[in-house]
């Protein structure tokens, strides 16, 4: 449980405001204010910058063994484990995609994911490049 005292403080009274507020909105955040009984099954949710591979990677073997392919719905991606199935949600147009993560990117590398070009089609961003994305983990099993 956490308590906050501030009855006798000596800091000014906006000062004190502000502490308040803020400890309002860590409780907030933090989902402490939950009930008991609610659904508290959270899908791992990521952001970031998007792009598609090079055509030089076409044939080439992907960290889990499979030869890369443009054609196929797949991607590269750190934040998750390979065989993981994720959907893409271009940010700019709302387009969205499932790929199944089966590489990953250089470690160097400030994006989120890298997509094949299908995919990349799919989600309308082919021409620019790169987009805003939001990258959504799926439950087992259920697809792939």
């Amino acid at each position: 449980m956490i308590r906050v005292i501030m009855k006798n403080s000596t800091l000014p009274v906006t000062k004190r405001i502000a502490a308040m507020a803020t400890v309002l909105l860590i409780l907030c955040c933090t989902g402490l204010h939950a009930q008991p009984g609610q659904n508290k099954k959270v899908k791992k949710v990521f952001y970031g910058q998007a792009s598609y591979y090079a055509q030089k990677f076409q044939g080439r073997k992907t960290a889990n063994g499979e030869i890369f392919s443009h054609q196929k719905m797949t991607a590269a991606c750190n934040a998750v484990p390979l065989g993981t199935w994720v959907r893409v949600t271009n940010l700019r147009n709302g387009k969205s995609v499932i790929v199944k993560v089966n590489d990953r990117l250089h470690k160097g590398m400030r994006r989120i994911t890298d997509l094949t070009l299908t995919a990349a089609k799919k989600l309308g961003f082919v021409k620019a490049g790169v987009t805003r994305v939001k990258v959504e983990i799926l439950e087992k099993g259920k697809y792939g």
